[in-house]
């Protein structure tokens, strides 16, 4: 006999015994059931009736959350389709009425002294003025197509001029495009440059404050993203 069948023989063999064992075992919790049904059946019922209830409890819990998610996911649609519709207007704005517009924005939520330069050679300074609390703010504007991205030589030379040159507090690139490159971003995020893409732009123009979008600084649907070049 060869080593090969001797082991298949041994598997065999232990299977059988298993087989054995096992209903040797089942007879006797059989038995032991039968002669304390009394006693078990009131703990079968109650272990029974609790896994039905946790399994009810476990379907409601994920259709609960099936539900909240879809809802989440409606309403980002939604809030993304509002943006759309309300950035049509803009998008048919010429550069310079954008950047007159964006100066508007500031307007409407508090700020004072409110610039727009209007004219080349402005060193990155399109829309100049003070927040309510009185720190100064210097906006870069950049009136792209919504499929392109900011590179990094426009982030660049805003960052070399934003503070030195103009002395912001505040320094806002705001476009129109969907997103900065992830060198252009980087950047912003590291020389604390508020890098307000579409999606951030459109949530100002449909209402949200300025104060409260400057902290989302680079995100977009409350989740920091970063793009690729």
């Amino acid at each position: 006999m060869t080593a090969r069948r001797r082991r298949r023989r041994l598997k065999k063999q232990a299977r059988k015994k298993l087989q054995v064992w096992g209903a040797v075992a089942a007879a006797a919790a059989v038995a032991w059931v039968a002669a304390n049904w009394s006693t078990v059946w009131p703990v079968l019922v109650a272990v029974f009736a609790a896994a039905v209830l946790g399994g009810v409890g476990w379907a409601l819990l994920r259709a609960h959350r099936r539900a909240v998610g879809q809802d989440r996911a409606w309403r980002a649609q939604e809030e993304a389709r509002a943006r759309e519709l309300s950035m049509a207007q803009v998008d048919a704005l010429t550069w310079q009425e954008f950047e007159k517009y964006v100066a508007e924005l500031c307007r409407r939520d508090g700020c004072t002294k409110v610039v727009v330069s209007g004219k080349s050679g402005d060193l990155g300074a399109d829309v100049v003025g003070y927040l309510a609390d009185g720190r100064k703010l210097v906006i870069q504007c950049k009136k792209y197509a919504p499929h392109r991205s900011v590179p990094s030589q426009d982030m660049q030379k805003f960052v070399g001029t934003a503070r030195l040159e103009h002395g912001a507090d505040v320094a806002l690139f705001v476009t129109t495009c969907r997103a900065f490159t992830r060198d252009a971003l980087g950047l912003a995020l590291r020389q604390d440059i508020v890098a307000l893409h579409r999606d951030l732009l459109g949530s100002w123009v449909k209402g949200a404050h300025l104060e409260t979008l400057i902290p989302l600084n680079g995100s977009g649907g409350g989740a920091r993203r970063r793009p690729s070049a």
